[in-house]
């Protein structure tokens, strides 16, 4: 299936969601918000994808919602933008859940909505020259995409109200240093870098992974015996599964495991 602001592509377990607007800084109108939800539902539907990888096309990862698009719809701007955040929300939610590690590479500037779809990915990939701002109250607007979920939970209340009242932006390293993201490399290198991981973990085991999402996603939830609990229920669960026994199997007899995300 083709997109007119996506391009996806899947090759030995590994999903490739590239965000591909260039020309607009890869801002988010109807077609791509809705373009998101229906691919992330495909990857994560898809019993091969083992591994995605979320990028942008072009000098920036993404401009946030497309402000000439909102223009043309002032008369019905509330309807479209329920709309569109449902469908974009549908999509982060899907990756959120999903089994699979998701992986984010983030080049240029991520601002707005860009930079909240940067922050949803188990591991955030930047390049050198890359900076991060809010931006929604620059143009009288709150946050959406997540941030308002992932933000605190990443760098704390305090500098989670810093970003989103002053619109400070960050550097590449100092968002490294906050913890809003997982590694800086070079601009040139980001690509292949984030690629390399992700065939890495696509060539992993798949339902451990898939575990440790479910954890960390209920942590801040959950009493200790809840979590205790659904801990418990996962290790036994992934020591039984065919991955778990290879793991097992390859540890002992100090071989390299053979994972097949079973």
């Amino acid at each position: 299936m083709d997109y007119k602001t996506i391009l996806y592509e899947v090759d030995n377990g590994l999903a490739k969601i590239t965000l591909n607007r260039p020309e607009s800084g890869n801002a988010i109108n109807r077609d791509l918000g809705h373009e998101f939800m229906a691919v992330c539902i495909r990857a994560t539907t898809d019993p091969a994808v083992r591994c995605i990888l979320v990028s942008g096309a072009g000098k920036n990862y993404g401009f946030g919602g497309d402000l000439k698009f909102f223009a043309t719809e002032m008369d019905t701007v509330e309807a479209t933008l329920i709309e569109l955040t449902a469908v974009l929300h549908q999509g982060i939610q899907r990756l959120h859940h999903g089994k699979a590690p998701v992986i984010i590479a983030v080049n240029g500037v991520a601002a707005g909505g860009g930079f909240s779809l940067a922050l949803f990915g188990d591991i955030v990939i930047a390049g050198k020259s890359s900076k991060f701002v809010s931006a929604y109250t620059n143009a009288g607007l709150s946050p959406d995409g997540s941030s308002s979920y992932y933000l605190p939970r990443v760098v704390g209340l305090r500098r989670a109200q810093e970003l989103m009242l002053t619109n400070r932006m960050l550097s590449a390293d100092e968002a490294l240093d906050w913890g809003l993201i997982t590694k800086v490399v070079d601009d040139d290198a980001l690509a292949e870098e984030a690629e390399k991981l992700g065939r890495t973990l696509a060539a992993g085991p798949t339902k451990a992974y898939a575990g440790v999402k479910q954890l960390l996603s209920r942590t801040f939830e959950q009493s200790l015996e809840v979590q205790l609990e659904i801990e418990s229920r996962n290790i036994a669960a992934n020591a039984a599964s065919a991955d778990g026994r290879e793991g097992l199997d390859s540890f002992i007899n100090k071989r390299k495991p053979d994972f097949k995300g079973e």
